[in-house]
């Protein structure tokens, strides 16, 4: 039997969420499976993954296919990196302590820059919202002097018509 690895949709339309399933290849996409290792959701940003680690690292290990954005997901959550590991294991190239350092200082490394572009994200917001803020009290102070300009001009109209009416009677 063929095993993938693959997405299968959930959600309603124009939110899709996936489960990530180990099914046969000839199997439908969200047809009968094998076993359910985890859920993707891309609706999110970041997007989110849920996946069962030893599972996942298990399949991969004996031969299941995953579909290229699966294979992606799991080289992003490091099973590919442990599969790696555990290979240098099998030869005795290190010992599963050393490998689970290396993969702990992996696994660290990558979210430390998952924060670094969170925080940048973050900034860039701050400093657009900022941007747009000053931009809207320019048009404000904009639209405060027309504003003033013209109730300047009407008191001065005001004034020019209350003047004759006060002068009349002084010559009268």
């Amino acid at each position: 039997m063929a095993t993938k690895i693959r997405l299968q949709r959930r959600g309603r339309k124009g939110y899709a969420f996936y489960s990530i399933v180990i099914a046969d290849a000839r199997a439908p996409r969200d047809g009968k499976f094998t076993e359910k290792i985890g859920t993707y959701n891309p609706n999110t940003n970041p997007a989110t993954v849920d996946l069962n680690f030893d599972r996942a690292l298990y399949w991969v290990e004996v031969g299941a296919q995953p579909t290229d954005t699966v294979r992606n997901i799991l080289s992003k959550e490091g099973v590919y990196m442990m599969k790696h590991l555990r290979g240098g294991i099998k030869k005795g190239a290190f010992d599963e302590e050393t490998a689970q350092k290396k993969f702990d200082a992996w696994k660290e490394a990558k979210l430390k820059g998952f924060d670094v572009i969170r925080e940048k994200e973050a900034k860039a917001k701050k400093d657009l919202a900022a941007k747009k803020l000053e931009a809207e009290k320019q048009v404000n102070a904009a639209i405060a002097k027309k504003v003033a300009e013209k109730k300047a001009a009407a008191v001065a109209a005001e004034a020019e018509t209350e003047a004759p009416t006060e002068e009349a009677p002084a010559e009268a």
